[in-house]
Protein backbone atom coordinates (compact mmCIF):
# COMPACT_ATOMS: atom_id res chain seq x y z
CA UNK A 1 0.00 0.00 0.00
CA UNK A 2 1.50 3.19 -0.81
CA UNK A 3 0.77 6.85 0.79
CA UNK A 4 -2.34 7.58 -1.14
CA UNK A 5 -4.60 5.04 -2.66
CA UNK A 6 -4.97 6.53 -6.21
CA UNK A 7 -8.66 4.41 -8.06
CA UNK A 8 -8.78 7.49 -10.51
CA UNK A 9 -7.89 5.48 -13.29
CA UNK A 10 -5.38 2.73 -14.67
CA UNK A 11 -3.79 5.29 -16.34
CA UNK A 12 -1.92 6.46 -13.19
CA UNK A 13 0.46 3.51 -13.06
CA UNK A 14 3.75 3.70 -12.27
CA UNK A 15 6.40 1.72 -14.28
CA UNK A 16 8.03 -1.27 -13.18
CA UNK A 17 11.96 -1.19 -12.58
CA UNK A 18 12.30 -3.53 -15.48
CA UNK A 19 10.96 -0.98 -17.78
CA UNK A 20 13.17 1.76 -16.27
CA UNK A 21 16.00 -0.25 -16.85
CA UNK A 22 14.42 -1.43 -20.12
CA UNK A 23 14.13 2.49 -20.88
CA UNK A 24 17.78 3.09 -20.30
CA UNK A 25 19.68 0.21 -22.32
CA UNK A 26 17.44 0.30 -25.19
CA UNK A 27 18.73 0.10 -28.45
CA UNK A 28 17.40 3.16 -30.57
CA UNK A 29 17.48 4.38 -33.79
CA UNK A 30 15.44 7.39 -35.70
CA UNK A 31 11.50 5.71 -36.27
CA UNK A 32 10.10 8.69 -38.81
CA UNK A 33 13.02 6.92 -40.66
CA UNK A 34 12.65 3.39 -39.67
CA UNK A 35 15.37 2.40 -38.20
CA UNK A 36 14.32 1.95 -34.44
CA UNK A 37 14.71 -1.42 -33.19
CA UNK A 38 13.15 -1.93 -30.34
CA UNK A 39 10.42 0.18 -32.28
CA UNK A 40 9.92 -2.48 -35.00
CA UNK A 41 10.54 -5.33 -32.50
CA UNK A 42 7.10 -4.06 -30.33
CA UNK A 43 5.26 -3.73 -33.38
CA UNK A 44 6.12 -6.91 -34.64
CA UNK A 45 5.11 -8.75 -31.25
CA UNK A 46 1.74 -6.43 -30.97
CA UNK A 47 0.63 -7.38 -34.42
CA UNK A 48 1.15 -11.20 -33.62
CA UNK A 49 -0.64 -10.96 -30.47
CA UNK A 50 -4.16 -9.30 -32.02
CA UNK A 51 -3.33 -11.58 -35.36
CA UNK A 52 -3.25 -8.73 -38.03
CA UNK A 53 -0.53 -8.15 -40.44
CA UNK A 54 1.10 -4.79 -38.96
CA UNK A 55 0.89 -2.30 -36.18
CA UNK A 56 1.90 0.92 -35.39
CA UNK A 57 3.33 2.29 -32.29
CA UNK A 58 1.82 5.84 -31.40
CA UNK A 59 1.69 7.98 -28.53
CA UNK A 60 -1.92 7.51 -27.66
CA UNK A 61 -5.01 6.01 -27.51
CA UNK A 62 -6.83 8.69 -28.64
CA UNK A 63 -4.21 9.39 -31.75
CA UNK A 64 -4.54 5.53 -32.64
CA UNK A 65 -8.65 5.82 -32.54
CA UNK A 66 -8.07 9.23 -34.46
CA UNK A 67 -5.75 7.68 -37.05
CA UNK A 68 -7.77 4.77 -37.97
CA UNK A 69 -11.55 6.77 -38.21
CA UNK A 70 -9.06 8.86 -40.67
CA UNK A 71 -7.61 5.87 -42.22
CA UNK A 72 -10.86 4.55 -43.04
CA UNK A 73 -13.18 7.34 -43.75
CA UNK A 74 -13.25 10.43 -46.25
CA UNK A 75 -15.55 13.51 -45.30
CA UNK A 76 -18.70 13.71 -45.32
CA UNK A 77 -19.27 10.66 -44.60
CA UNK A 78 -20.92 8.97 -41.08
CA UNK A 79 -19.37 6.92 -38.51
CA UNK A 80 -21.34 4.76 -35.96
CA UNK A 81 -20.77 4.83 -32.51
CA UNK A 82 -22.14 3.46 -29.09
CA UNK A 83 -23.41 6.82 -27.53
CA UNK A 84 -21.27 6.25 -24.01
CA UNK A 85 -18.38 5.24 -26.29
CA UNK A 86 -14.52 6.99 -25.22
CA UNK A 87 -14.43 7.86 -28.89
CA UNK A 88 -18.00 9.91 -28.64
CA UNK A 89 -17.60 11.47 -25.85
CA UNK A 90 -13.75 11.87 -24.09
CA UNK A 91 -11.78 12.58 -27.62
CA UNK A 92 -11.88 16.27 -28.03
CA UNK A 93 -14.11 14.96 -31.06
CA UNK A 94 -11.28 13.97 -33.40
CA UNK A 95 -13.96 12.23 -35.62
CA UNK A 96 -14.99 16.25 -36.89
CA UNK A 97 -12.16 18.27 -35.97
CA UNK A 98 -9.71 15.40 -38.06
CA UNK A 99 -12.10 13.49 -39.80
CA UNK A 100 -14.51 15.53 -40.89
CA UNK A 101 -16.97 12.72 -40.47
CA UNK A 102 -20.23 12.85 -38.35
CA UNK A 103 -20.94 10.70 -35.88
CA UNK A 104 -24.00 8.43 -35.58
CA UNK A 105 -24.44 8.14 -32.07
CA UNK A 106 -26.51 4.22 -30.67
CA UNK A 107 -27.68 3.01 -27.60
CA UNK A 108 -26.94 -0.15 -26.80
CA UNK A 109 -26.91 -2.77 -23.69
CA UNK A 110 -23.86 -2.09 -21.85
CA UNK A 111 -22.25 -0.90 -25.02
CA UNK A 112 -23.12 -4.03 -26.73
CA UNK A 113 -25.11 -2.77 -29.50
CA UNK A 114 -28.31 -4.02 -31.25
CA UNK A 115 -26.84 -5.33 -34.79
CA UNK A 116 -30.55 -4.64 -36.05
CA UNK A 117 -30.30 -1.33 -34.93
CA UNK A 118 -26.77 -0.60 -36.29
CA UNK A 119 -28.26 -2.11 -39.92
CA UNK A 120 -31.10 0.18 -39.63
CA UNK A 121 -28.70 3.26 -39.12
CA UNK A 122 -26.57 2.26 -42.23
CA UNK A 123 -26.76 5.18 -44.98
CA UNK A 124 -26.32 5.24 -48.54
CA UNK A 125 -25.16 8.69 -49.96
CA UNK A 126 -27.19 11.17 -51.18
CA UNK A 127 -27.23 15.16 -52.05
CA UNK A 128 -28.70 15.30 -48.39
CA UNK A 129 -27.17 12.24 -46.54
CA UNK A 130 -24.25 11.33 -45.54
CA UNK A 131 -22.71 7.59 -46.59
CA UNK A 132 -22.06 5.04 -43.70
CA UNK A 133 -18.63 3.81 -43.49
CA UNK A 134 -17.28 2.99 -40.39
CA UNK A 135 -18.49 1.22 -37.15
CA UNK A 136 -16.64 1.44 -33.89
CA UNK A 137 -16.76 -0.85 -30.71
CA UNK A 138 -15.21 -0.66 -27.75
CA UNK A 139 -13.99 -3.24 -25.74
CA UNK A 140 -13.47 -3.26 -22.55
CA UNK A 141 -16.18 -0.30 -22.18
CA UNK A 142 -14.89 2.01 -20.25
CA UNK A 143 -18.42 4.05 -19.27
CA UNK A 144 -20.18 1.07 -18.98
CA UNK A 145 -17.69 0.01 -16.17
CA UNK A 146 -15.37 -1.61 -17.61
CA UNK A 147 -18.09 -4.47 -19.34
CA UNK A 148 -17.05 -7.21 -21.90
CA UNK A 149 -18.70 -7.07 -25.19
CA UNK A 150 -20.27 -10.60 -25.77
CA UNK A 151 -18.32 -12.63 -28.81
CA UNK A 152 -21.66 -13.13 -30.31
CA UNK A 153 -22.29 -9.71 -30.40
CA UNK A 154 -19.26 -8.36 -32.08
CA UNK A 155 -19.60 -11.62 -35.01
CA UNK A 156 -23.17 -10.46 -35.49
CA UNK A 157 -21.86 -7.00 -35.99
CA UNK A 158 -19.49 -7.89 -38.38
CA UNK A 159 -21.94 -9.90 -40.30
CA UNK A 160 -23.73 -6.73 -40.75
CA UNK A 161 -20.59 -4.48 -41.83
CA UNK A 162 -19.56 -7.53 -44.24
CA UNK A 163 -23.14 -7.33 -45.89
CA UNK A 164 -22.98 -3.76 -46.44
CA UNK A 165 -18.91 -3.49 -47.13
CA UNK A 166 -17.93 -1.32 -44.59
CA UNK A 167 -15.27 -1.68 -41.67
CA UNK A 168 -15.50 -1.77 -37.98
CA UNK A 169 -12.49 -0.49 -35.61
CA UNK A 170 -12.49 -1.69 -32.36
CA UNK A 171 -11.58 0.61 -30.02
CA UNK A 172 -9.60 -2.25 -27.46
CA UNK A 173 -7.95 -0.26 -25.08
CA UNK A 174 -8.42 -2.51 -22.35
CA UNK A 175 -8.65 -5.80 -24.49
CA UNK A 176 -6.15 -7.40 -22.63
CA UNK A 177 -8.80 -7.18 -19.23
CA UNK A 178 -11.63 -8.44 -22.19
CA UNK A 179 -10.15 -11.46 -22.53
CA UNK A 180 -8.66 -12.09 -19.11
CA UNK A 181 -12.34 -11.77 -17.79
CA UNK A 182 -13.79 -14.02 -20.67
CA UNK A 183 -11.58 -16.11 -21.06
CA UNK A 184 -11.61 -15.54 -25.19
CA UNK A 185 -8.31 -15.14 -26.84
CA UNK A 186 -7.21 -11.45 -27.88
CA UNK A 187 -7.26 -12.81 -31.33
CA UNK A 188 -10.62 -14.01 -31.29
CA UNK A 189 -11.64 -10.49 -30.68
CA UNK A 190 -9.84 -8.85 -33.06
CA UNK A 191 -10.11 -11.01 -35.26
CA UNK A 192 -13.43 -9.39 -35.95
CA UNK A 193 -12.62 -5.92 -36.64
CA UNK A 194 -10.68 -4.30 -39.54
CA UNK A 195 -8.18 -2.56 -36.98
CA UNK A 196 -7.60 -2.20 -33.37
CA UNK A 197 -6.21 -0.32 -30.77
CA UNK A 198 -5.16 -1.36 -27.66
CA UNK A 199 -2.96 0.69 -24.95
CA UNK A 200 0.41 -0.30 -23.51
CA UNK A 201 -0.21 2.39 -20.56
CA UNK A 202 -3.48 1.18 -18.44
CA UNK A 203 -3.28 -1.83 -16.85
CA UNK A 204 -0.09 -2.75 -18.14
CA UNK A 205 1.80 -0.17 -16.76
CA UNK A 206 3.83 0.85 -19.44
CA UNK A 207 4.27 5.01 -18.78
CA UNK A 208 3.82 6.01 -22.52
CA UNK A 209 2.19 4.39 -25.69
CA UNK A 210 -0.56 2.48 -27.96
CA UNK A 211 -0.78 0.16 -30.44
CA UNK A 212 -2.70 0.23 -33.73
CA UNK A 213 -2.93 -2.94 -35.99
CA UNK A 214 -4.43 -3.91 -38.69
CA UNK A 215 -3.70 -4.76 -42.52
CA UNK A 216 -0.12 -3.16 -43.92
CA UNK A 217 -1.51 -1.36 -46.26
CA UNK A 218 -4.08 0.54 -43.53
CA UNK A 219 -0.73 0.70 -40.96
CA UNK A 220 1.26 1.92 -44.34
CA UNK A 221 -0.94 4.60 -44.84
CA UNK A 222 -1.70 5.24 -41.00
CA UNK A 223 2.01 6.32 -40.41
CA UNK A 224 1.57 9.03 -42.29
CA UNK A 225 -1.29 10.24 -40.98
CA UNK A 226 0.47 9.56 -37.36
CA UNK A 227 3.36 11.58 -39.04
CA UNK A 228 0.90 14.56 -39.91
CA UNK A 229 -0.45 14.95 -36.64
CA UNK A 230 2.74 15.26 -35.04
CA UNK A 231 3.20 11.50 -33.25
CA UNK A 232 6.40 10.49 -35.59
CA UNK A 233 8.69 10.02 -32.85
CA UNK A 234 12.81 9.76 -33.10
CA UNK A 235 14.27 7.53 -30.48
CA UNK A 236 11.38 5.88 -29.43
CA UNK A 237 13.04 2.66 -28.99
CA UNK A 238 13.24 4.01 -24.91
CA UNK A 239 9.50 4.74 -24.55
CA UNK A 240 9.07 1.13 -26.92
CA UNK A 241 11.06 -1.16 -24.72
CA UNK A 242 8.66 -0.84 -21.44
CA UNK A 243 6.01 -1.81 -24.22
CA UNK A 244 7.69 -4.91 -24.25
CA UNK A 245 7.86 -5.90 -21.02
CA UNK A 246 4.22 -4.69 -20.67
CA UNK A 247 3.12 -7.26 -23.46
CA UNK A 248 5.33 -10.14 -21.79
CA UNK A 249 5.07 -10.12 -18.38
CA UNK A 250 2.10 -7.61 -17.24
CA UNK A 251 -0.75 -9.18 -19.31
CA UNK A 252 -0.94 -12.07 -16.90
CA UNK A 253 -1.40 -10.00 -13.81
CA UNK A 254 -4.63 -8.42 -14.45
CA UNK A 255 -6.89 -10.65 -13.16
CA UNK A 256 -5.65 -9.51 -9.71
CA UNK A 257 -7.31 -6.25 -10.42
CA UNK A 258 -10.49 -7.66 -11.15
CA UNK A 259 -10.50 -10.12 -7.97
CA UNK A 260 -10.10 -6.74 -5.86
CA UNK A 261 -12.57 -4.52 -8.30
CA UNK A 262 -14.76 -7.16 -7.90
CA UNK A 263 -14.29 -7.12 -3.72
CA UNK A 264 -14.51 -3.80 -2.98
CA UNK A 265 -18.02 -3.32 -5.31
CA UNK A 266 -19.46 -5.88 -3.13
CA UNK A 267 -18.27 -4.62 -0.30
CA UNK A 268 -19.93 -1.10 -1.00
CA UNK A 269 -23.09 -2.23 -2.83
CA UNK A 270 -24.95 -2.37 0.33
CA UNK A 271 -23.87 0.87 1.71
CA UNK A 272 -26.31 3.88 2.37
CA UNK A 273 -26.83 5.92 -1.54
CA UNK A 274 -24.84 3.37 -3.09
CA UNK A 275 -26.37 2.21 -6.19
CA UNK A 276 -24.41 -0.89 -7.67
CA UNK A 277 -24.89 -4.06 -8.71
CA UNK A 278 -21.74 -6.04 -8.43
CA UNK A 279 -22.43 -8.24 -11.25
CA UNK A 280 -21.65 -5.53 -13.47
CA UNK A 281 -18.25 -4.90 -12.60
CA UNK A 282 -16.83 -7.24 -15.25
CA UNK A 283 -13.54 -5.92 -14.99
CA UNK A 284 -11.44 -3.58 -13.22
CA UNK A 285 -13.48 -0.80 -13.48
CA UNK A 286 -16.39 0.42 -10.87
CA UNK A 287 -18.82 3.28 -11.75
CA UNK A 288 -21.43 3.67 -9.39
CA UNK A 289 -24.91 5.86 -8.61
CA UNK A 290 -24.44 8.13 -5.09
CA UNK A 291 -27.58 9.98 -3.73
CA UNK A 292 -26.87 9.93 0.12
CA UNK A 293 -29.07 12.12 1.98
CA UNK A 294 -27.04 14.24 3.61
CA UNK A 295 -23.46 13.42 1.48
CA UNK A 296 -22.78 14.70 -1.80
CA UNK A 297 -20.80 13.44 -4.46
CA UNK A 298 -18.39 16.57 -3.95
CA UNK A 299 -18.28 15.73 -0.04
CA UNK A 300 -17.77 12.12 -0.53
CA UNK A 301 -14.66 12.96 -3.05
CA UNK A 302 -13.46 15.10 -0.61
CA UNK A 303 -14.24 13.12 2.55
CA UNK A 304 -11.79 10.39 0.64
CA UNK A 305 -8.91 13.03 -0.08
CA UNK A 306 -8.66 13.75 3.81
CA UNK A 307 -8.09 9.98 3.81
CA UNK A 308 -5.38 9.76 1.29
CA UNK A 309 -7.73 7.97 -1.19
CA UNK A 310 -8.38 9.42 -5.11
CA UNK A 311 -11.16 8.65 -7.01
CA UNK A 312 -12.83 10.31 -10.01
CA UNK A 313 -16.40 12.26 -9.54
CA UNK A 314 -18.67 11.81 -12.70
CA UNK A 315 -22.16 12.94 -13.08
CA UNK A 316 -24.42 11.63 -10.59
CA UNK A 317 -21.50 8.88 -9.52
CA UNK A 318 -18.33 7.83 -8.85
CA UNK A 319 -15.32 5.77 -10.70
CA UNK A 320 -12.75 3.96 -8.84
CA UNK A 321 -10.49 1.92 -10.85
CA UNK A 322 -8.31 -0.97 -9.78
CA UNK A 323 -4.47 -1.52 -11.41
CA UNK A 324 -1.32 -2.72 -10.76
CA UNK A 325 -0.36 0.13 -8.01
CA UNK A 326 -3.68 -0.49 -5.83
CA UNK A 327 -3.70 -3.63 -3.46
CA UNK A 328 -5.54 -5.61 -1.00
CA UNK A 329 -4.50 -2.87 1.58
CA UNK A 330 -5.78 0.19 -0.42
CA UNK A 331 -9.12 -2.09 -1.10
CA UNK A 332 -9.49 -2.24 2.47
CA UNK A 333 -8.46 0.92 3.29
CA UNK A 334 -11.35 2.10 0.58
CA UNK A 335 -13.87 -0.07 2.46
CA UNK A 336 -13.32 1.47 5.63
CA UNK A 337 -13.82 4.87 4.26
CA UNK A 338 -16.57 4.20 2.65
CA UNK A 339 -18.15 2.95 5.85
CA UNK A 340 -17.07 5.94 7.99
CA UNK A 341 -17.98 8.71 5.18
CA UNK A 342 -21.58 6.93 4.30
CA UNK A 343 -22.65 6.19 7.60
Amino acid sequence: MSEISDFRSDTVTRPTPGMRRAMAEAAVGDDVLGDDPTVQELETLAAGIVGKEAALFVPSGTMGNSVAVKAWTRELEEVIVEARSHIFNMESTHLTFISRVTPRPLGSRRGAMDPDEVEANIRKPSVHIPETSLVCVENTHNNWSGAVLPLANLKALRSVADKHQIRIHMDGARIFNASTASGIPVKDYAALSDSVMFCLSKGLSAPVGSMLAGPRDFIDYARRIRKALGGGMRQAGVLAAPGLIALTEMVGRLGQDHARAKKLASAIAGLPGVKLDPADVETNIIIFGLSHPRVSIAEFIAGLRKKRILALALSGGVRFVTHKDIDDEDVERAISAFKEILA
